[in-house]
């Protein structure tokens, strides 16, 4: 077990709460204490729950040259009856896990990930907001340190832990978004880093990311790398397509993230008795989908925005509407029973939640 410092921060320097949740936002608002964790010397030590305070870091250290990072997000939910409820952390600390090994970086082990974030959002509960569609994000992440310059892996890491209350990832809320199919610039490619957490996948979203942001889109749709025919993913998320009662969703083929998000939809689905395909889809069987009407849902999956109905695709200087623009039967029963399960409102079948111990 990890032993884990606690430093306390003395009352009058304690952070004011929210005064509204609908004005949260999403990631602008930190809470009072942060995990800590250093690599040196071939262990993990100095381990320490502290005040959220700047990093000090060396100039030359490899994250700021090569960008030696991985992170991860997931939540924390209060529920009605005033538990306090994580959804997955160990399939999180997995995932980060294999992020670390494909980045070449030393990896923070799973139970003492699991453990650093269920004493620090035990800590801040306090922070978790109660209203419906608010929950506390959590923001794990991991960099290379060190003092010189050089292509190589770090020999120096820091895990740490920063905890946010968020309302909804997306501005409009659990309504259809409109998404921006990118057909010039890719996000990743086979054989590269595309299904670990990094963050030069996301810096490589930038540009499409604005360009479809000033369009009056919220998110890109990705195309495949090779030949721009093959759907991958949304920017923050996992898609999926409706077809009647089938769902279909890209494949894991290595330049896709494997959201745990996506994985639970997938489990659920199937317990609902709905089929799943997680197959190669193309950008041109999508179209023909919606021209036949035999396409008639569509919605993206992932931790921040939970899911996401998507009302429209615009390709090729054309917009496409799916479902009239409106939530369908199946996004919505599916958006309900995971929701239900985070916020502790039915019988977890799966196992997935985590409680607790609530000092509320």
């Amino acid at each position: 077990m990890l032993q884990i410092n606690l430093e306390k921060i003395a009352p009058a320097e304690l952070k004011p709460l929210y005064a509204d949740p609908a004005q949260l936002g999403f990631g602008k608002v930190f809470t009072d204490y942060m995990f800590t964790a250093y690599y040196r010397n071939g262990k993990w030590g100095e381990a320490k729950i502290s005040k959220y305070q700047p990093f000090q870091i060396n100039p030359a250290s490899v994250v700021l040259h090569y960008s030696q990072e991985i992170f991860e997000g997931l939540k924390a939910y209060h529920a009605d009856d005033g538990r306090v409820l994580l959804f997955r952390p160990e399939e999180n600390a997995k995932r980060m896990y294999h992020s670390a090994e494909r980045i070449c970086m030393v990896p923070f082990p799973v139970e003492d990930f699991v453990q650093a974030v269920t004493e620090l959002v035990e800590l801040e509960q306090h922070w978790i907001p109660k209203e419906n569609g608010t929950s506390l994000y959590i923001r794990p992440a991991l960099v290379g340190l060190g003092s010189a310059l050089g292509v190589h892996p770090a020999d120096e890491y820091l895990f740490f832990v920063i905890l946010s209350p968020v309302a909804a990832y997306f501005k409009e809320g659990f309504k259809p978004i409109k998404l921006y199919v990118e057909n010039d610039y890719v996000r990743a490619v086979v054989g590269g880093v595309g299904d670990a957490k990094t963050g030069g996948n996301y810096a490589a979203s930038l540009m499409a990311g604005a360009k479809a942001a000033e369009k009056g889109f919220s998110q890109v749709l990705w195309l495949d790398a090779k030949e721009r025919k093959y759907i991958e993913e949304v920017g923050a998320m996992n898609i999926f397509f409706v077809f009647g009662n089938k769902l279909i969703t890209p494949n894991l083929n290595g330049s896709i993230l494997p959201g745990i998000t996506r994985a639970s939809v997938i489990e659920l689905a199937h317990s609902l008795n709905y089929e799943v395909e997680e197959r190669p889809i193309m950008i041109d069987e999508v179209m023909q989908g919606l021209a036949d009407g035999t396409l008639t849902e569509s919605f993206g999956s992932g931790t921040a925005a939970v899911i996401s109905p998507v009302g429209s695709l615009y390709y090729r200087e054309h917009d496409y509407q799916i479902n009239n623009a409106q939530v369908g039967k199946t996004t919505g029963e599916l958006y309900q029973k995971l929701t239900d399960l985070q916020y502790g409102r039915i019988l977890d079948q799966f196992g997935w939640v985590k409680e607790i111990l609530s000092h509320l």
